[in-house]
């Protein structure tokens, strides 16, 4: 393939999926005190959990430096690359998509495309399929350039944590809302909006969160039968399964993806987290 598309760990797609596509992807770092692991690398999901749950304090996360980049993308130059088309989670949401900008700065003679997705984990995980999908069809870099285009304009997720506690300690809500919210057992229902986290609905219980998440996507993209939706977890294997049931009864999806949230972001959203991917009409 004359165009390679690069991504970072965060895009959660499963391994078959990113060896089938020849995805190359550049792995972000998650810390516990002082051990580093490479996310996708030198941690699994479960193993990330593990040690998510019995930590008394919140990991954190790096993104890859320039250099990591620029060694990436060097290396697929060398290998016959012709056009690198390197996608990335949210500006808002991490460093990730300025480190490559700055590596595609260190090397002007290559042919690099860098996009911010304005999505994160397996959202951004449909949008780099595609665009691998389409590379390996031969389609020319313009082509796939407009297709990532329209990818990120008609993408939306809906997705649901179990406890406020993570988005508190990360910073994403106020101490005191997510202690009401733990007290009134009120799940959030969140969404991205040009790369932001917003909220979506408010619900008490995660049997009425779960309808909800529902009940967004269907006011997103109708009823109708679709070509491709995703759902990505936290550890959360029963609502997996029930949600993958009903997105099944409701849409009769070509493709349904079903992915584990990674260390990154679980870091951000806990385990328990749970979310619907569609298309918009």
């Amino acid at each position: 393939m004359s165009v390679i598309i690069v991504c970072d760990s965060t895009a959660d797609l499963p391994r078959e999926l990113i060896k089938e596509y020849g995805i190359h992807i550049v792995p972000l770092k998650v810390h516990f005190g002082e051990k580093e692991y490479k996310d996708g690398v030198d941690i699994t999901p479960k193993e990330f959990y593990e040690k998510l749950q019995a930590s008394d304090v919140l990991p954190t996360t790096s993104q890859p430096s320039p250099g990591e980049f620029a060694e990436s993308y060097e290396n697929i130059l060398k290998m016959g690359g012709s056009t690198i088309i390197s996608i990335h989670i949210s500006a808002h949401l991490s460093g990730t998509y300025r480190s490559a900008t700055v590596a595609k700065s260190m090397l002007p003679e290559a042919d690099i495309e860098v996009i911010d997705s304005k999505q994160a984990s397996t959202v951004l995980g449909l949008i780099v399929l595609e665009a691998a999908r389409a590379a390996k069809s031969g389609k020319t870099k313009e082509e796939i350039l407009a297709l990532i285009g329209e990818m990120v304009e008609k993408i939306k997720v809906f997705f649901m944590v179990d406890s406020l506690e993570y988005l508190e300690k990360g910073g994403r809500i106020g101490k005191a809302q997510a202690i009401l919210g733990s007290m009134l057992n009120i799940k959030p229902i969140l969404t991205l909006e040009e790369g932001i986290i917003v909220p979506a609905a408010k619900t008490r219980g995660r049997a009425k969160g779960m309808e909800q998440l529902l009940l967004k996507m269907k006011s997103e993209i109708g009823t109708g039968k679709q070509a491709r939706m995703a759902i990505m977890h936290a550890i959360e294997y029963d609502g997996m399964e029930t949600l993958r049931d009903r997105v099944r009864n409701k849409w009769q999806p070509e493709e349904l993806i079903v992915s584990d949230i990674g260390p990154v972001i679980g870091t951000h959203v806990g385990p328990g987290t749970i979310a619907l991917i569609g298309l918009k009409a």
